[in-house]
This record gives C-alpha cells, structure tokens and sequence, in this order.
C-alpha cells in the first residue's frame, strides 16, 4: 500500500480581505448633500418668487445682471475712458454732448450726464439746491443792503422751492398799507428774478398780508394780497422772466400766519414757487 494514503488531505481556505476598514466609502453621503442643497436653493427660489413683488424682482435680476452704462460718452482723461478732462461737465460740452446743467457748481462738475435717463424728481431736487446755493451767492453781489437774506427764507415743498420774502422791523416791503414795492423789495426781485431765469420750471406767486382789527368795516386783505403778488410778477417779468411761466398768481389775505400774532408786520410776505416739472 502506498504510504501516502495515510497523509491528511491539505484544504487551501482562500478568504477575501475587503479593504476600507469595514464601510463602503463616502461618495453618495456628498452626492445626498449636493442634491439637499439644490433642492433647498430651488424651494428658496420658488419662495421668492411667491413672496415679492414684480419691483422687487426685478431688483434682485438686476444686482446678479447690472446694466450700469461704462463710458457711454466720456469719463475724463486721454487714456483708457477715452476722454480729453476728468470733469465731465466740460469734457460733454466740448464733445457736443452737452453737460447736464447749465450753470455747474465746483462740487457737482464731475457729476456729468452719461446718457442716463433721470427721473423728474430728482432732476428737480438738484435744480432746487442749485437755485438756493446761487440765492446765497449772488445776495453779495446785489445792490441792496447787506442784510437781503434776512428777508429771504426758503424751502422745499410736495409743490416745489418756496422763496418766501418776508417784512421785517424798519424794512417793509411795500410803501405803508398798499401795493407799491420799496426800492428793497425792487432789489430783492431782480434777485430772485436772475436766479430763477437759470431754469425753465414754472411759477407761482402768492401774497399774504398781515390781519387788520376786526373794528374795520372794509378789510382790504383780500384785495391787497391779490394786488402784491400781481405786483411782484410784474417785477420779476421786468427782470427779464417770461410771462409764459407764471402758472398763477393768488391772494391768500391774512388765512396763512407765519407767526402766534396775526398783525405781526412779518405776515406781510410774498411767497415766489418754483413749481415742480409735471
């Protein structure tokens, strides 16, 4: 007998080691997270969209698609803007385009118009400030006294730029009770006249009067107001304003006190409005 068949059969165990340490790898936990995040940006989006209004849409497309025009016409120097000066206001007029006022100040040279369409607000809200800096300026330059803006207050309304001209102690506007200017309200005029004739808005006029006691059997209120303010557009149509532009002009009598006692001589005032562009 052959002695090899008493040997133990040899069994080969052939085992499969995975390697890893036991898990299946991390790929589809970042392929979940990418598809949470779509799905979370998707329902965000769907949100917005639901939640706002066709303005604030269109806000939020154009911060992520800004159509800011880049030298549309010039932006100042010779190189890359392709411009001849850095202030466009004397770089557009030069080039024909025009600049975007007639007469600029120092602070707003540079402020040029680069072909963007302004809406009419807030072309008149710097024609308004312009029309108050040259009323400060040019009150140096008038003929009459030193103290004219004491006379002058202005302000901005919802109608427009309001020059109120008022009377004060020992200066009044008009000669005793009626309609006929002093020489300070003559010089007052032909001043707000040469400053209002830098813009083509146009006005109003309104006279107000102080109140008369209430003994008097004839109140001339009415009458004398209506009379001023036609007074005052005749001054400021002989400072070289058009006719064209007088929208109106009213009377308003004693209603629209200025101060807490109606017969004080300041309610005696005259009201010049640069009307807003319609």
């Amino acid at each position: 007998m052959d002695a090899r068949s008493n040997a133990a059969p040899v069994i080969i165990k052939r085992k499969k080691v995975v390697a890893g340490g036991g898990h299946h790898g991390g790929a589809w936990k970042v392929a979940y997270a990418d598809f949470v995040t779509a799905m979370m940006a998707f329902f965000l989006l769907m949100w917005l969209l639901g939640a706002t209004t066709e303005k604030q849409r269109k806000g939020i497309a154009d911060y992520f698609n800004p159509t800011a025009p880049v030298n549309r016409v010039s932006g100042g120097g010779s190189g890359a803007f392709g411009g001849d000066s850095v202030l466009s206001e004397q770089t557009l007029s030069q080039s024909g385009s025009g600049a975007s006022s007639l007469h600029s100040t120092e602070s707003r040279q540079a402020r040029g118009d680069l072909g963007v369409a302004e809406s009419g607000a807030a072309k008149d809200e710097v024609t308004f400030a312009e029309l108050e800096e040259a009323l400060r300026a040019r009150s140096g330059e008038s003929l009459a006294s030193d103290g004219i803006l004491r006379h002058i207050v202005t302000r901005v309304t919802d109608e427009g730029l309001i020059i109120e001209i008022s009377d004060l102690a020992g200066a009044a506007l008009f000669e005793g009770e009626g309609p006929e200017p002093t020489a300070l309200l003559r010089d007052i005029a032909a001043l707000v006249g040469s400053v209002v004739a830098l813009t083509r808005n146009d006005l109003a006029i309104a006279g107000h009067t102080r109140a008369r006691p209430v003994i008097l059997a004839d109140n001339p209120v009415w009458d004398l107001s209506a009379a001023r303010a036609n007074r005052m557009r005749l001054l400021l149509e002989e400072a070289g304003l058009s006719s064209a532009r007088m929208r109106r002009v009213t009377g308003h009598a004693d209603r629209s006190p200025v101060t807490a006692n109606p017969m004080d001589p300041r309610n005696n005032r005259l009201e010049v409005i640069v009307l807003r562009t319609p």
